[in-house]
């Protein structure tokens, strides 16, 4: 109830890795989001820092990513922000920080190009059917799926 929901737009970082658990599919992968700024002197758009997380998306959300999405392509992440630390290793005590993010929904920005949607998981599709219109034009109807 009290998790932290971001979106994060970005670019996919890394191959996305996907193995099964005996909980289910997981898919992982990093995510890198970098600031824009408007440069009045340049009159142009820079780059600024670029943040990277690890993206976790589990059972079929995880298994649709590893099938739809490569490096580079543009997405949208929403999930549940987890920040943790891990000692480095060494004798001096540091810690490193590491973010994460539970993915709930994810698809590309299509803001910077076009995708086709194939509905997956098992669902079934309704059927379509060609029928005409009075003035002899052909039209595509959505047939009821359930039965």
């Amino acid at each position: 109830m009290n998790d932290t929901l971001v979106t994060i737009v970005g670019n996919v970082a890394t191959h996305v890795e996907y193995r099964e658990t005996p909980t289910g599919g997981v898919a992982r992968f990093r995510l890198a989001a970098t600031t824009r700024r408007w440069d009045r002197e340049r009159s142009a758009w820079a780059d600024g820092h670029t943040s990277f997380y690890t993206v976790n998306a589990w059972r079929q959300l995880g298994a649709n990513l590893a099938a739809s999405v490569t490096v580079g392509e543009p997405l949208v992440v929403h999930g549940r922000l987890r920040v943790r630390e891990e000692p480095t290793g060494g004798r001096d005590g540091q810690r490193r920080t590491f973010v994460d993010i539970d993915a709930v929904a994810a698809g590309h920005d299509l803001t910077r190009g076009t995708a086709a949607f194939r509905r997956g998981g098992g669902r079934r599709e309704p059927e379509r059917t060609m029928t005409e219109r009075q003035d002899g034009t052909p039209t595509r109807d959505l047939e009821s799926a359930v039965t």
